[in-house]
């Protein structure tokens, strides 16, 4: 994922800011405990795709 993407997007709850997470690929918000997927490169950032991580 891109650096300069991934220095602007936030998460849709929180708004607080996500971290990638290269093995799962996958976007991880630490506030909520959330992973949010990715499909063909791009971020799905709806909660109802979301999973939880804890």
């Amino acid at each position: 994922m891109r650096y300069r993407l991934l220095s602007i997007i936030v998460c849709p709850i929180c708004y607080s800011k996500l971290y990638f997470d290269l093995e799962q690929t996958e976007l991880i918000c630490n506030v909520d405990n959330l992973a949010f997927p990715m499909r063909k490169g791009i971020p799905v950032l709806l909660k109802k795709d979301a999973r939880s991580i804890m």
